[in-house]
């Protein structure tokens, strides 16, 4: 957690790209996919509506827009390892060194996430141990210890693979007590049996949790998608036109592989199955791709600072929209006439007003 000063703020080469898309996905976490879902009600064309249907979650097989949300945020911190570990080893950065940091972040973001989930009320009890940031956590230190041990930058590629194809053979496999092998319901999965066994405290599903002990190490795998991306956009062997085809193609064969073995192995968020890595990581891969062709490659940058604010503390925010009462505050801002876009308004002055004050947030 740092205030940077003009000498260590972000560089001048920094892809606007990354902190625009990763602004775009959480301004839909902080009330962006409700202001669209409302629009879609009161306008009630056909052609929009679609687009409404998919800000919402699904209640368990499948995939809509919303689900992707998660997972693009966990592919963008693994788009960073090349730049934040893979560079500092390059400069001769100690391995030990980078250790210590990447478990730093992992233990600040379990405790964060504790603290979110209400940790400070010492209601130890009722407290939920998983959490969205805990999970983060979790899987970003499994990839960059990967990451930081690798010797060739394709060893972490085998090990997505490796990671997402045990994961598969685990949940199609491997037989729960009293519901057999290859269940993937939300009482019959080996998540469940996993979390109901291994996991202290409440599980948010019941019997199971969406950001339990399995979902953290499938999570890990789209972390190393995000740094197989991360080496190509840093690649010099690449035009930037070729990196942005380089990524699409990959993303394309990623969700075409989800759609060939979805219908016997199913996307489901919660319990995170491997297909529904494969369909995150491609449209990841795709959303990268054209964010990094508009902003950074044909410098359309104007429409994408609004994004960018909001991508360069969205820690800040995320904590912030749990803890602090934008609602009531906008209230008072806006003369009692607080609705969901002038609390986005407000929360984006919010960051603003550190972007400009360049307060940074840093785990």
């Amino acid at each position: 957690m740092s205030k940077e000063s003009e000498s260590n703020a972000p560089a001048p080469q920094r892809l606007m790209s990354l902190d625009a898309l990763r602004g775009f996905d959480m301004f839909l976490i902080i009330g962006g996919g409700s202001l669209i879902q409302d629009f879609t009600r009161k306008t009630q064309w056909e052609w929009d509506n679609v687009i409404g249907q998919h800000m919402q979650h699904v209640a368990w097989e499948g995939i809509q827009a919303l689900d992707i949300v998660f997972p693009l945020f966990m592919f963008l911190a693994g788009v960073a390892i090349p730049y934040a570990i893979v560079s500092k080893l390059e400069k001769g950065e100690a391995r030990r060194s980078l250790l210590w940091k990447v478990l730093k972040r992992v233990v600040i973001l379990i405790l964060l996430g504790l603290v979110y989930n209400g940790a400070l009320s010492f209601n130890f009890e009722s407290l939920r141990a998983a959490s969205v940031l805990g999970q983060i956590g979790v899987a970003y230190g499994i990839a960059a210890l990967i990451c930081l041990y690798s010797r060739r930058w394709t060893t972490p590629v085998y090990w997505a693979a490796g990671i997402m194809l045990g994961y598969a053979a685990l949940q199609l496999w491997l037989p729960v007590p009293g519901a057999g092998a290859g269940v993937l319901t939300q009482a019959g999965s080996v998540n469940s049996y996993i979390d109901q066994h291994f996991l202290p405290g409440r599980l948010l599903g019941g019997n199971y949790d969406p950001e339990g002990l399995l979902c953290m190490l499938s999570a890990s795998a789209i972390v190393l998608l995000g740094y197989m991306a991360g080496v190509i956009l840093r690649s010099r062997d690449y035009s930037e036109v070729r990196k942005c085809s380089v990524l699409a193609g990959v993303g394309i064969g990623l969700i075409v592989l989800g759609m060939l073995i979805g219908p016997h192995y199913p996307p489901i968020k919660k319990i995170w199955t491997t297909s529904f890595n494969l369909y995150a990581g491609g449209i990841s891969m795709l959303l990268l791709a054209g964010f990094y062709l508009i902003i950074d490659v044909l410098k359309y940058q104007k429409w994408a600072f609004f994004f960018v604010v909001i991508g360069m503390n969205s820690i800040t925010i995320y904590l912030a929209h749990r803890f602090v009462n934008f609602q009531y505050f906008s209230g008072l801002v806006f003369g009692g006439n607080a609705s969901l876009a002038t609390i986005i308004l407000l929360e984006w002055l919010f960051l603003w007003f550190l972007y400009k004050k360049r307060f940074f947030l840093r785990v």
